[in-house]
């Protein structure tokens, strides 16, 4: 099993639920986070003063998946996720040794 974390624009998340939703992932987890990268925030000006925003709001979906399934997602997450501009996020994926339905103790896969 693999947990995939995508950290995405806010702008593209319906996309990428709606990608994820076509493949069959039921189960995600929704954040709405604060963060920059290489795109370290930009200047506004609110009632004549010039002010800078360095932690840009972005979304972060976590999903854990079998490994048979991790592909396809991530390559609708970048699909749907990508503008071809700096900011479109980043994903990240690490190794799940078990997972556990609280309701009825199943475990590994069947608890997804």
């Amino acid at each position: 099993m693999k947990k995939i974390e995508a950290v995405i624009q806010p702008s593209r998340f319906d996309s990428v639920k709606e990608a994820l939703l076509e493949l069959g992932v039921e189960g995600l987890t929704v954040t709405e986070v604060r963060g920059h990268g290489r795109q370290k925030g930009h200047t506004e000006v609110y009632r004549g003063r010039e002010y800078t925003l360095d932690l840009l709001p972005k979304v972060k979906i976590e999903l854990i998946l079998t490994d048979q399934r991790v592909d396809s997602a991530v390559d609708a997450i970048m699909k749907a996720a990508k503008t071809g501009k700096i900011g479109d996020g980043k994903i990240f994926l690490s190794s799940v040794d078990d997972a556990i339905r609280i309701r009825n103790d199943d475990r590994g896969e069947s608890a997804l």
